[in-house]
């Protein structure tokens, strides 16, 4: 799955009585678990034995979890939950039907959008699995890098714009409204001064 070698493929069922213990959910945890999740299985091991790339200091291997879901508007806090089980060092390919998203955590959620199943492949692109690991948040999450930032400070310059694009969205909609010139205007300038702000930014 998800392009990586066959030797790293298993076929191991992980039961969500093992999750309900592992986890210690109470009553309404474990009724959302089974609201949105139907069966959970293994199905890769990246280690160094499987995949032939040296252990990292941090991440000494991971796993790929198929997870088959009961429905496509499922609460985002179940999947969160799920990547408390195993240090965060887990994949998973998220399965609706016909439809596939591949989700990873690195302090936030981060999943891809709904596509066909086999339209998902990644590259193990590292000296050792620290960085591999590294290389798949990239490009899971579709991370433009810009140059001489860490993944946290990418994750946070993103965030950053995307809240900026959202206001000048907000922003752009009062003023196809506001009927007052001198309003309409501030708005104008608000909105000019946050494109400026984005474009210093790129500079």
């Amino acid at each position: 799955m998800l392009g990586f070698p066959k030797k790293s493929e298993l076929r191991k069922p992980l039961h969500k009585k093992a999750i309900f213990e592992i986890l210690k959910l109470n009553t309404a945890q474990q009724d959302r678990v089974d609201a949105d999740i139907s069966r959970l299985y293994f199905v890769n091991e990246i280690s160094p034995f499987s995949v032939g790339i040296a252990e990292g200091e941090s991440v000494k291997m991971f796993h790929v979890i198929l997870v088959s879901l009961k429905r496509k508007d499922y609460d985002e806090r179940t999947i969160s939950m799920l990547f408390r089980m195993i240090d965060n060092n887990m994949i998973l390919v998220l399965e609706y039907e016909n439809e596939s998203r591949v989700a990873i955590y690195h302090g936030k959620l981060i999943q891809t959008e709904w596509k066909p199943a086999e339209s998902f492949s990644y590259v193990l692109q590292g000296l050792d699995l620290d960085s591999v690991w590294n290389n798949l948040i990239i490009q899971i999450g579709n991370i433009q890098m810009d140059e001489g930032n860490t993944i946290d400070e990418q994750i946070a310059v993103d965030e950053k714009r995307a809240k900026v694009l959202k206001e000048i969205e907000r922003l752009e909609a009062l003023t196809r409204k506001e009927k007052q010139p001198k309003k309409k205007f501030e708005l104008v300038q608000r909105i000019q001064a946050l494109r400026k702000e984005l474009d210093d930014e790129k500079n």
